[in-house]
């Protein structure tokens, strides 16, 4: 994959149901055309509400109450194979939770592939046939991922966040996009820790690891369907072969895409095994209420 760069720009924001949006600025994806807005709806294929059509990169803030806040940001960027963002369940449920232990949260809706009236329909359909539509595609979805840290550290002290503790976490293409961050972007723009979960890594071109790669805490299931826990597991073994700091929870049972979806499984407690790490690495802290 070819190096990005990380453009000069500045970010509009604007309010929309008590949240504040932060759209992120953006160079046009050669060979895309996209028709229409982007389009939140239920889908019952996936049994959950989505949003496709992605043609400009947003941000949504959530912010913890004042006295729970302790500096620590993490960006979400929601999977969905580039066709469609699981918005709740690996978005904005998300955000939710880490707000209750005083993180501020920015779900990310970076750029998709163009899709008709139904995104995930269409994903569906094509199955396997997306890989090389996705591969033109990503690059800018990266380019998005790197533009929403560098718009947070820029902005550090107006959102009350620590500029050294801003992280990324990513589902499935949301991973992709994670790990492409950490091997495109420069030091201005690169997250201080990773949170790939069922990372779909396979659509990224091979690459070295970089030398100065952040911490990672790493989730996936066994039997997850697409398979992509040997990827993840070697992927792990490699970044904690070249000496640098990672954990790694492979779940017998889990599948793919459960995000914050309660399953009566032991995968239900990532995110509480996400917090106890970060706070055993002193990327945040808890901080009790008075």
């Amino acid at each position: 994959m070819r190096k990005l760069t990380l453009p000069i720009f500045c970010f509009l924001a604007f309010c929309l149901n008590a949240q504040e949006i932060i759209t992120v600025p953006h160079e046009a994806a050669t060979g895309f055309q996209w028709n229409g807005d982007e389009k939140e709806y239920f889908s019952s294929l996936w049994e959950t509400q989505v949003v496709t059509n992605v043609s400009v990169p947003t941000m949504q803030i959530f912010k913890p109450a004042a006295e729970m806040a302790n500096g620590t940001s993490v960006i979400i960027a929601p999977g969905g194979g580039l066709y469609a963002h699981s918005i709740t369940k690996e978005g904005t449920d998300v955000a939710k939770w880490l707000n209750q232990k005083g993180i501020t949260a920015f779900v990310l809706k970076y750029r998709l592939v163009p899709t008709g009236e139904d995104g995930v329909k269409e994903l569906t359909d094509l199955q396997e046939k997306i890989v090389p539509i996705v591969k033109g595609l990503l690059p800018f979805s990266i380019q998005d991922g790197i533009n929403a840290i560098a718009y947070v550290r820029e902005n550090a002290n107006s959102l009350g966040i620590d500029p050294s503790k801003v992280g990324f976490m990513g589902f499935s293409a949301g991973g992709a996009v994670t790990f492409g961050v950490i091997y495109n972007t420069e030091e201005a723009a690169a997250p201080n820790f990773i949170v790939p979960v069922y990372a779909w890594t396979s659509v990224l071109d091979e690459q070295e690891l970089p030398e100065e790669a952040p911490p990672m805490f790493m989730v996936c299931a066994a039997d997850d369907p697409l398979m992509l826990a040997p990827a993840n597991i070697k992927l792990y073994t490699e970044w904690i072969d070249e000496g640098h700091v990672g954990e790694l929870h492979m779940y017998a049972k889990g599948g793919h895409g459960f995000g914050m979806q309660a399953q009566g499984k032991p995968s239900d407690q990532w995110i509480d095994r996400f917090y106890e790490w970060s706070v055993s690495e002193g990327i945040t802290q808890s901080k009790a209420v008075n």
